[in-house]
């Protein structure tokens, strides 16, 4: 050991210093322990040692966090975990004006529920985090689309309405369009054991004259309990 490091090893720090903000690494001496605890952030740990500083969040919640990218080489989990899914329902079809379920399996849209094509069974607690929704060319731009995310309870066949969006967008063609979670008539939220669908009714059959593709991707807030 160097002198140096027999000098830091063999000193004692009276009191560790509390400050209010997070220190830069200039600010912090070699060896010297610093606590911080700034307004509605974690309260940290500080060490600088052999020129590098080191430092440790504290929970007043249980609830740990990591500030960049966490780096492991087995994740397991114990309890539950949130996760985000993506689900492809991607059809063809002139979008009549009835109400249509988009397919959550091969490209067959279907104007049922109860289908093996268009209805999902939740293995858990499922929140609609986005739908992107890409329209080909349009005939008749300026028409109404209500999507919809309806539910089946386990136990019965009544298809009860989770939520609405009507979207009144001028459409372009072969442009995204998304719908984010705030934006529906409640919370897109279905629980485990539910039968979910999303639904798609234009106000106007013009809307496409001929079969053409459209294209949505779902994004689901996933509460994976072990």
């Amino acid at each position: 050991m160097d002198r140096e490091s027999r000098r830091i090893t063999n000193s004692t720090q009276a009191s560790i210093r509390e400050i209010d903000y997070y220190p830069s690494y200039s600010g912090v001496p070699e060896g010297e322990l610093v606590i911080s605890a700034p307004k509605n952030k974690p309260l940290r740990l500080y060490k600088k040692l052999n020129g590098l500083l080191w430092k440790t969040d504290f929970s007043n919640d249980g609830n740990q966090y990591v500030e960049k990218t966490l780096s492991t080489h087995t994740l397991k989990y114990a309890n539950k975990f949130i996760d985000y899914r993506v689900f492809q329902h991607n059809f063809a079809d002139d979008l009549p004006s009835s109400k249509i379920y988009v397919p959550w399996e091969m490209a067959i849209e279907q104007t049922a529920l109860l289908d093996e094509f268009s209805s999902f069974l939740t293995p858990f607690k499922m929140t609609c985090h986005k739908i992107l929704f890409r329209p080909p060319a349009i005939d008749t731009a300026a028409t109404d689309i209500v999507f919809g995310i309806d539910k089946i309870d386990s136990g019965d066949t009544t298809v009860d309405s989770v939520c609405t969006f009507d979207a009144t967008s001028n459409w372009v063609d072969n442009t995204n369009f998304t719908i984010n979670q705030s934006d529906w008539s409640a919370s897109p939220t279905v629980d485990a054991g539910d039968i979910v669908g999303i639904s798609i009714q234009a106000d106007n059959t013009n809307i496409v004259t001929s079969e053409k593709i459209f294209y949505v991707t779902s994004v689901w807030r996933i509460e994976v309990v072990i």
